[in-house]
């Protein structure tokens, strides 16, 4: 298992995007049957990068050619500064990625901040006269803005005092934040949060994290655009969350079955929080063949 920060830096690499470093990891860069695999796309979220999916990264690769970036602002990727983060960049980035891949369809796994990154995806797609995404999988993150329940430093953040408070923030504070979405149960271990912390420092990114908070004000702006592509999302689309979540959990699920509608796979995870896939891992990829399983993609 890729199971550290160092060996995942090292199986991906780095691919140039409009004067940025994009960090890259592709599956068919280490597996010469990649290609005859169907394609999974990974979108991380706020404030980690694809290393958040690396306890699954075994499991899924065996079945897919799997593809991933750090989005800009966040993991390996780069971090400029100033700079006005706004998700139509970051599809565009995803867009791109797939592009430079050769890749004409796939399916897609994504949480939190990358959930918004491909509710933006959805729009665009239903522009195009065939469906780019085969099926969609979405796990804990703000799919609404009305049941985001954002924490404390994450509004601070986002308000003017926010550089200040990037400057200020200690370790212990950031790492604090970060534990206290996790379930009760499925706390991280020590090696997560070092990685975290590493992650977030790398390319000075704390500084980043203020201006990558604007997701939230894009959330209210763009609702109706972002919540309508999952109400006429053209693939099958599925729900894994963990319900004791205080930012995305049992409640968000809640309000995506009466906005969304319940004919959707949803799965919801007893006792774990905001990062499923780093708190029950075999969980969330049983509820996730179960779900590839029922569309028909073979296991």
């Amino acid at each position: 298992m890729i199971d550290t920060l160092q060996h995942w830096k090292n199986s991906g690499r780095f691919l140039d995007w409009q004067g940025q470093q994009l960090f890259i990891v592709d599956s068919a860069d280490h597996d010469q049957t990649a290609s005859e695999k169907p394609v999974l796309l990974l979108v991380h979220g706020y404030p980690t990068s694809t290393w958040d999916f690396s306890h699954l990264w075994p499991q899924l690769s065996a079945r897919f050619r799997v593809i991933g970036a750090d989005l800009l602002g966040l993991g390996f990727s780069s971090k400029p500064r100033p700079h006005h983060y706004c998700m139509a960049e970051q599809a565009d980035l995803m867009e791109f990625v797939l592009q430079q891949a050769g890749v004409q369809q796939c399916h897609v796994l994504a949480h939190d901040y990358g959930d918004t990154v491909t509710q933006e995806l959805l729009a665009r797609d239903l522009e195009r006269a065939q469906s780019r995404y085969q099926s969609v999988i979405l796990l804990n993150g703000g799919l609404f803005p009305e049941t985001h329940h954002a924490r404390t430093m994450q509004k601070l953040m986002a308000s003017p005092l926010g550089p200040l408070l990037a400057y200020l923030t200690s370790r212990r504070k950031l790492l604090g934040t970060f534990s206290s979405v996790f379930g009760r149960a499925t706390q991280p271990d020590a090696a997560t949060l070092e990685a975290v912390w590493q992650l977030v420092n790398t390319n000075h990114g704390l500084h980043a994290l203020p201006p990558l908070l604007g997701y939230m004000a894009e959330r209210r702006q763009h609702r109706e655009r972002w919540v309508n592509a999952l109400r006429q999302a053209r693939m099958p689309l599925a729900l894994v969350n963990g319900s004791a979540d205080p930012v995305s959990g049992a409640h968000m699920v809640a309000r995506f079955r009466e906005v969304v509608g319940t004919q959707h796979f949803i799965r919801e995870l007893p006792g774990i929080g905001h990062y499923p896939q780093l708190e029950a891992p075999q969980a969330v990829l049983e509820a996730c063949v179960e779900f590839w399983r029922g569309i028909g993609l073979a296991a």
